[in-house]
């Protein structure tokens, strides 16, 4: 089976399995008890947070470790929440977010909250302008994901963060596909807090991080919190933060040419899909990810063509829901003034640091089949 669905999650790293295994053995004890082992336990917990806190840009006070991605978003927003004692209940967000965020934004209208979601244009970015005229005096929040997990399109975050900054409005984004990926420096891009990954970039499933200002004082989301500063409860999956760290500093090395191996792949299976014109291209010309593809087959539904590549040995995943029969469309694809029939057409090709060129060879000539059948 030839995996083309990285931006679902990574094969863990043979090198990052290593220390998760022998973490597992040596700091297997609780990092908040007193003993001996239990310090050995902290110490080395310190050294992860530190060691992230580096590819950040942040310092590792700063660093809170999750569950995973959809902790890391729903646990910095609510505790924000929790933590504001002025401002108004009026929220931002954007109607291609990440569902960990969606449905949190959706569920905080049922209390008492009023949010905006801020379509974007036909290629997938939000206008900065169309922000600001969402502004009101009761805005305390704004989240905006910075690389969008269907098309890949990256939000010019810095300029968003800048203004939002200046207004004193706090600011959280989704950085999970964007980690590891490309360069981030959270201070430039004046985030309040952020949400991190591990198995989006060969790490262990099962943790995650938020990156939280310093300069924001907050109150815990979860009452008599002790772990991780009182951010979140429950005993800290040592081992795995170790791997995680590991897994984070070679991204970080590693950036630069698995970003141009991407962007090679990509040109190369665009270059071979220009032989059929019913398959279609979603991408922009400047802020896009190169290691995610998003495709249309014209008059083929997105579930049907990800189930006959599945026929051809090939993983990947539309790009939208599958529910109990039903394909729901795409709020990214109908945000960008798709219609319903075109939104349920796309499928996403997310390339990885060992994806090959043959493969997208093959890749190729399957879509191109299917879509002349």
């Amino acid at each position: 089976m030839m995996y083309l669905d990285h931006a679902a999650t990574t094969k863990i790293d043979p090198k990052v399995l290593e220390v998760l295994t022998e973490a597992n053995n040596r700091f297997f004890a609780n990092a908040s008890s007193l003993h001996d082992l239990g310090n050995e336990a902290n110490q080395a917990l310190k050294q992860a947070r530190t060691t992230l806190a580096g590819t950040l840009g942040v310092d590792a006070e700063e660093i809170v470790f999750t569950s995973g991605g959809t902790e890391a978003n729903q646990l910095a927003i609510l505790t924000l929440l929790e933590s504001l004692t002025h401002g108004g209940k009026h929220l931002i967000t954007t109607r291609i977010e990440h569902s960990s965020i969606y449905n949190l934004f959706k569920k905080l209208e049922t209390k008492g909250y009023q949010v905006t979601y801020l379509d974007v244009d036909e290629t997938g970015l939000i206008s900065l302008e169309r922000l600001k005229g969402s502004i009101t005096n009761e805005t305390t929040l704004v989240a905006i994901q910075h690389t969008n997990s269907e098309i890949g399109v990256i939000q010019n975050i810095k300029d968003i963060g800048k203004f939002l900054s200046s207004k004193g409005i706090n600011f959280h984004s989704d950085l999970i596909q964007s980690y590891g990926k490309i360069p981030l420096d959270l201070k430039e891009m004046n985030l309040t807090s952020a949400a991190v990954s591990s198995h989006k970039i060969y790490g262990p499933k099962g943790i995650g991080l938020t990156y939280f200002s310093k300069e924001m004082s907050y109150q815990p989301y979860y009452p008599q919190t002790t772990h991780e500063f009182g951010f979140r409860p429950g005993t800290v999956d040592v081992p795995s933060a170790l791997a995680f760290a590991y897994a984070g500093q070679e991204a970080i090395k590693q950036l630069n040419e698995d970003q141009q191996k991407a962007k090679e792949l990509r040109n190369h299976l665009e270059y071979k899909l220009q032989e059929s014109n019913k398959i279609v291209i979603h991408s922009h010309p400047t802020n896009q990810l190169n290691q995610i593809i998003a495709i249309s087959i014209n008059g083929l539904q997105g579930q049907y063509a990800m189930l006959e590549c599945n026929r051809y040995n090939l993983a990947i995943s539309t790009g939208s829901a599958c529910q109990i029969g039903q394909t729901s469309p795409s709020r990214t694809m109908m945000s960008m003034g798709k219609t319903e029939d075109k939104a349920k057409e796309l499928i996403r090709i997310s390339t990885g640091r060992y994806t090959t060129k043959e493969e997208m060879d093959y890749l190729a000539n399957v879509l191109i089949k299917i879509s002349q059948e």
